[in-house]
């Protein structure tokens, strides 16, 4: 950051995050599901493929997480869908 003036000026601190942890991210898929009324079920099948779907496309990685997870939101809300599927996260990863 000390190479690029400008942008140091502008950004105090860095800090380097770790990815989440299996069970951290357990918990954030959890709660994201909750908030967009679904339930979580970790025995289904498709929400199985979904969650390794998400855990592959953001490696655990919060930020990436959150994003992608709005566009599922999109994507649900616009298809009037009410399960997120391998699919539905495939096409929110390439919005």
């Amino acid at each position: 950051m000390a190479r690029y003036p400008q942008l140091f000026s502008w950004v105090g601190f860095s800090h380097h995050y770790s990815p989440l942890h299996e069970q951290e991210l357990t918990f954030v898929l959890t709660r994201r599901w909750r908030d967009l009324g679904l339930t979580f079920d970790d025995a289904d099948f498709t929400g199985a493929q979904a969650v390794a779907a998400i855990v592959r496309m953001t490696g655990g990685n919060f930020r990436l997480l959150h994003r992608l997870f709005v566009q599922i939101e999109r994507i649900l809300w616009l298809n009037e869908l009410t399960i997120i599927t391998e699919d539905v996260v495939e096409v929110a990863r390439s919005t």
